[in-house]
């Protein structure tokens, strides 16, 4: 793979041309920054009752946490819970701290990876981007074999099923990663010219390992109970969403904080200029942590698992020929999924940043704001998102593989158990240092789209190279409309003809 796409000799001319025409079609764009960014005044509380729902969630489950990691802590039966739950006892009851330390080592593991990412992140940050590309699916699959070598069908079968839609989906965007790889690598840059944003994440990251400290410690609680191994599991299922959804307004939160400092240093020229505005990382964390933290809780529940299925449907689609039926069903389920990516997308965080809107609000913005402008052709061509993911994952393997093996061999009949669990610790604590970059691409798409220019100034040359893109691609989709409309109208006259060769 290569580190940028191959571009004609002719982009910088190219690229001159389409900034002349994008500012022609774009008259809403302001090139004054005061007219861009939401005033102080202006911003209001929106979306309170998630933010209600997530507060009254957090407390319930870290009680029950701190119940059922307490019932079992150096006494069995501390709380005399079991009483409660003695229908269900199926299983040799076994003392909470056994069952801790594995998931200290899953925490350990996760920050770990998640800050050497971000130490990396200006050196090898392009290099570890590939390594979790390429080498997630041989994972996959030796992970998937170790599962059928010590009899755990079912997960040897899911994590089978895993490495063939990986292998399958990078072999149906190959041609998109050198973009891709162009796209990050001045993310990166980005990023790493503003430390305050890097040692903001170092202080989120803490919060989510304290927080999985607690969480840890419900979940021992759990593996040690008596309850018959369906009840463990939906308890930890339980408890995995709640700390999937705590995660992803975390990481939520540092996409919104960062988006606000990667745009207003793009609205101003530079994170020196004179217009910049005093102190803005602490007004960022203002607005996020309060005013906009009910947005976020909100768009956190949803945005992951669309995203994710919108990836795999548009790989899918690619590839798959002039099968009609097939591609009939799956474009049924591309545009069900398209309309709710119009309400729910990662880009609503930047609007809700720099705008101060609802979720809901900002994230149609950003959809129609892209479809206008063309940008949702650049958008839709663009995986880096997907390989953040990959790292995510490929951290969360690599931490459930340091549990579950510290499993096997005490405990060997909850290996998955323990294993699964601390793996969505592991990509939790990693997914909090992967999206910042994640956040640094959003905001230069969205700024591209607001005003090409704002590119421009920051870097001439991936100016011309993003514009080159854009071109090509909003070329490809003409084609291909024409191809549709002209295959369509081909079966309209060869229908005609055997009506009339008929009568």
């Amino acid at each position: 793979m290569t580190e940028s796409p191959s571009f004609s000799s002719s982009s910088s001319d190219f690229g001159s041309v389409t900034t002349a025409d994008q500012n022609a079609a774009r008259s809403r764009v302001s090139g004054d920054a005061t007219q861009v960014v939401t005033t102080e005044q202006s911003r209001r509380w929106h979306d309170v009752f998630w933010l209600g729902i997530f507060l009254i969630h957090l407390i319930g489950l870290g009680f029950l946490m701190g119940l059922l990691g307490l019932n079992r802590f150096k006494k069995k039966n501390r709380l005399n819970i079991d009483q409660y739950t003695a229908g269900f006892s199926e299983n040799e009851a076994g003392l909470t701290e056994d069952y801790w330390p594995l998931y200290a080592v899953a925490g350990g593991v996760g920050t770990l990876l998640g800050w050497s990412w971000l130490f990396l992140l200006g050196s090898r940050a392009n290099q570890m981007m590939k390594v979790s590309v390429h080498i997630l699916t041989t994972y996959l699959a030796v992970i998937s074999v170790l599962c059928f070598w010590a009899e755990q069908f079912f997960w040897g079968v899911a994590f089978a099923i895993g490495a063939a839609l990986q292998f399958l989906y990078v072999i149906s965007v190959i041609d998109r990663l050198p973009f891709t790889m162009l796209v990050l690598q001045k993310a990166v840059k980005m990023v790493w010219n503003l430390s305050e944003v890097t040692r903001v994440t170092y202080a989120f990251m803490l919060v989510v390992l304290i927080w999985t400290v607690l969480w840890s410690f419900g979940a021992a609680g759990v593996v040690a109970s008596s309850i018959g191994d369906g009840g463990r599991w939906w308890l930890l299922v339980v408890l995995s969403i709640s700390l999937f959804w705590t995660g992803a307004v975390v990481c939520n939160t540092v996409h919104v904080i960062v988006s606000g400092m990667v745009f207003l240093v793009l609205i101003h020229g530079g994170r020196e200029s004179a217009s910049m505005p005093p102190n803005p990382l602490v007004k960022s964390l203002q607005y996020t942590l309060t005013k906009s933290f009910g947005s976020i809780c909100y768009g956190s529940l949803f945005t992951a698992a669309i995203r994710t299925l919108r990836w795999e449907i548009r790989g899918f689609r690619s590839k798959i020929g002039n099968n009609e039926c097939l591609l009939c069903c799956v474009d049924f389920l591309f545009h069900l999924v398209e309309t709710l990516v119009r309400f729910f997308n990662k880009y609503a965080y930047v609007q809700i940043a720099v705008h101060g809107k609802s979720f809901n609000h900002s994230a149609r913005d950003a959809w129609e704001l892209f479809q206008s402008t063309g940008v949702e052709s650049l958008v839709a061509y663009d995986c880096s998102g997907a390989v953040l993911l990959m790292g995510t994952i490929f951290g969360g393997l690599i931490t459930g593989t340091c549990s579950g093996v510290w499993a096997w061999i005490k405990w060997r009949d909850r290996v998955i158990m323990i294993g699964s669990t601390s793996m969505l610790m592991g990509m939790v604590l990693v997914g909090v240092a992967m999206v910042v970059v994640e956040s640094a691409v959003t905001s230069i798409y969205i700024c591209y789209a607001e005003d090409p220019l704002l590119i421009h100034r920051w870097d001439t040359e991936f100016f011309n190279q993003i514009s080159e893109t854009l071109h090509q691609r909003l070329q490809h989709r003409s084609a291909r409309a024409r191809e549709v409309l002209t295959h369509a109208t081909h079966n309209q006259l060869d229908s005609r003809i055997r009506e009339n060769t008929s009568v």
